[in-house]
């Protein structure tokens, strides 16, 4: 079975109905080299904890900027071991201090020069990571209401490289996320900072 824009809309219809679980699930049968995602951010232990459910040993990649918060680098090695994540970690060629000596710290989002610290601290790791990991299918935790952009994708999408993007959550609401995590004692993180986004509503680059 092939996913293809043609039928991608056929395939959300049907998945509406389905649980998170039974999402990956029915992603991991059409898989064959599947990894999920996550920034350790704010309810990222879900997609973790759902994807490792179905597939122990899924490819978990992090691009790590260099510039997460000490409660974002804690929370990450404590649900790395807490999930016995196959983790593999991706982080820019250049040092933070490096970029903050040539940029005279984080740019802001007007400044031009945010294009090229985005390019370094979070485009460039990405890109290396897919290439390496040449994934089919990509798990992802983006969810409707976080962006406008978001809004137009649905639980399956296509990247523009023609990867499945799975987003088995993409109809639940934070409160949601929540009780999954109580459910299943898993911690959040509420401290995270995306240096590339600054604010919440605004798309960092991965998924455009």
């Amino acid at each position: 079975m092939q996913i293809t824009k043609e039928n991608l809309s056929t395939y959300n219809q049907l998945l509406q109905s389905k649980s998170p679980l039974e999402i990956v699930r029915w992603a991991i049968n059409l898989a064959g080299t599947p990894v999920v995602t996550t920034n350790f951010g704010p309810h990222s232990a879900s997609i973790l904890s759902l994807v490792t459910q179905v597939k122990s040993d899924v490819k978990a990649i992090w691009c790590d900027t260099g510039y997460n918060t000490s409660d974002t680098y804690r929370h990450a090695n404590e649900i790395s071991k807490k999930l016995n994540l196959n983790l593999f970690t991706y982080i820019p060629h250049q040092t933070s201090s490096q970029r903050d000596a040539l940029f005279g710290g984080i740019p802001t989002v007007e400044d031009p020069q945010h294009k090229v610290f985005t390019e370094q601290v979070k485009l460039e790791p990405f890109r290396r990571a897919m290439k390496e990991h040449q994934p089919d299918v990509w798990f992802t935790n983006i969810r409707k209401g976080q962006t406008a952009f978001r809004n137009s994708l649905d639980i399956l999408s296509l990247s523009k490289d023609g990867i499945l993007k799975v987003s088995p959550f993409y109809n639940w609401s934070d409160e949601q996320l929540e009780e999954y995590l109580r459910k299943n004692d898993l911690p959040n993180e509420t401290k995270y900072f995306d240096p590339t986004k600054v604010l919440q509503n605004r798309e960092c680059g991965l998924h455009i």
